[in-house]
């Protein structure tokens, strides 16, 4: 094992990027381990075991991006000001491969994220591998991950993808390319697009358009049922930081601080938008 005393660029709090605590543990393509955890003064341990999967963990991390900016900027927003103010530190933690965050992508669109997980789950375990490459991905027949619950279309065209698609490459393409790829896939919307940019590329320029947690937050909002695709509007004056505003939008709504959005208001809109329907 290797080890690395990282000191965090910016504000950085371990335990916001992801679900699992105080203490991060991932599986690395290759067979690979990491694990960190964050002391009382900031730095970040990171145990690894190779040099190789150390940076590859450092990046998962986002241990070099400095969001300082984001900060700055929307510290007084009137919508997302109090969640920064109370959250400074959150920076979403991200996938070991770009397959992975496709895969997570496809799995999660307009559905509950505990049912999305729960999928991804399934076809991790057919697949041998927590962090699958392009490869573990491309061996799947379409029907074969029908069979898991992968929706027909969904499944044809993650095997289509991973199969033409050389998808680490895409970290030399711009953002606004790497989505137009994609999105010439007719069942891969804004949203999946949005995740392999945040998760697989460690990008926040791309925003998690048709997100459920933001069209709830969004409905609480406005007091109707909205459409999926009009969280657009939601995370547009946030421009190129739209992406790192969505992760801080559903953390604020998760937690009360979101101004004016009250979950009560989106059940019952959802309520009666389905009895109009």
């Amino acid at each position: 094992m290797v080890e690395a005393i990282v000191t965090p660029r910016g504000r950085y709090v371990l335990e916001l990027g992801h679900f699992g605590g105080r203490n991060w543990r991932a599986a690395l393509p290759g067979g690979e381990q990491a694990s960190a955890r964050q002391s009382l003064d900031g730095r970040v341990v990171i145990r690894a075991t190779s040099d190789t999967a150390l940076e590859r963990a450092r990046w998962m991390l986002a241990l070099d991006d400095d969001h300082s900016e984001f900060v700055r900027r929307f510290r007084g927003d009137p919508l997302l000001g109090r969640t920064v103010r109370t959250l400074p530190g959150l920076r979403p933690h991200r996938l070991a491969t770009v397959a992975h965050a496709l895969l997570r992508g496809i799995c999660g669109q307009l559905i509950q994220s505990s049912r999305a997980r729960q999928l991804e789950r399934v076809i991790l375990r057919a697949a041998r591998t927590q962090a699958p490459e392009q490869a573990d991905l491309a061996r799947f027949a379409p029907a074969r991950l029908r069979a898991l619950g992968l929706a027909t279309e969904r499944a044809s065209a993650l095997v289509r993808i991973c199969r033409t698609l050389n998808l680490e490459r895409l970290r030399e393409v711009p953002t606004a390319a790497v989505a137009a790829r994609l999105g010439r896939e007719r069942t891969i919307g804004p949203w999946t697009c949005g995740v392999v940019a945040s998760a697989g590329l460690g990008r926040w320029d791309l925003g998690l358009v048709g997100d459920l947690g933001l069209v709830k937050l969004m409905s609480a909002l406005e007091g109707r049922w909205i459409e999926p695709a009009e969280t657009a509007r939601l995370l547009a004056p946030y421009g190129e930081w739209q992406g790192l505003a969505g992760a801080y939008l559903l953390a604020g709504w998760s937690r009360g601080l979101i101004p004016g959005a009250d979950a009560d208001v989106a059940r019952l809109v959802r309520i009666r938008a389905r009895r109009a329907a």
